[in-house]
């Protein structure tokens, strides 16, 4: 697992980026596949997510997860609830200690946020749907609602898809440059006539910066290469592959 000193350095917190090693998955999956949506042996993905959990002297049942959509949307969490009950919903926030906070991903950015203070902490599921869409202004209204400082946040963007990896099509970046011109400095020309290259981390980044939060700090990863490290949905397609596993990322607020 990654962690980043930046959350290191938070009082009562515990958060990790989890890589696909160390699980029980066989295949495509193989090897730590936390994705219940996947289409895993679910004992596997359930072995695999206890697996994660012990990592960190935490039991199974301190993982809480929602059904990521692609959505803004935010959920406070004030206690577990079961997988077949979790909302449908893109981030989580909780002034709850002992709730580990679960976002999945193979691509999409796990952007993990506490205040300094250790009373609040999100986790955040941002592929570029949710990352123009508003789920990381969501999930900061939610944390200052619950008490945080936006001034006195540290965020961490895990290990996603890189900009030399991300290739996109010419309609792209209308919604980014919508939202603010300088937007165009996420965006390189790709080999092909009118697509180009998006940086989806750089993005965000600027984006939780803009918003008031001073200390950002992000993995230096890119998930569709490091193939090794991690699950893609990108490389798993252009293999035609007929699924793919997904990366745990987590935070929690220690009793």
């Amino acid at each position: 697992m990654i962690t980043l000193s930046a959350l290191n350095e938070v009082n009562r917190i515990r958060h990790a980026f989890f890589t696909r090693e160390g699980g029980v998955s066989q295949g495509i999956y193989a090897s730590l596949n936390c994705g219940p949506g996947s289409n895993d042996d679910a004992a596997a993905v359930a072995e695999n997510r206890a697996r994660a959990m012990a990592m960190l002297d935490l039991a199974p049942q301190a993982l809480v997860t929602v059904h990521q959509s692609h959505t803004p949307d935010v959920v406070v969490v004030d206690g577990p609830w079961s997988e077949a009950g979790r909302p449908v919903a893109d981030a989580m926030v909780t002034v709850t200690p002992g709730l580990a906070l679960g976002i999945l991903t193979a691509d999409c950015a796990p952007v993990l946020l506490a205040d300094r203070r250790g009373t609040v902490v999100a986790a955040a599921h941002a592929g570029w749907k949710g990352a123009v869409g508003g789920v990381l202004e969501n999930t900061l209204d939610k944390m200052v609602a619950l008490g945080a400082r936006k001034n006195n946040l540290v965020a961490a963007i895990g290990p996603c898809i890189g900009q030399r990896s991300y290739e996109v099509g010419p309609d792209f970046p209308a919604p980014f440059l919508a939202e603010e011109p300088q937007n165009r400095d996420f965006f390189a020309p790709a080999a092909r006539d009118g697509h180009f290259l998006f940086d989806l981390p750089g993005y965000i980044s600027r984006k939780l910066s803009r918003l008031g939060v001073i200390d950002v700090t992000r993995v230096p990863a890119d998930t569709c290469r490091d193939e090794a490290r991690f699950f893609s949905y990108r490389r798993a397609t252009l293999r035609g592959e007929p699924d793919y596993g997904r990366q745990l990322s987590i935070i929690m607020l220690d009793r």
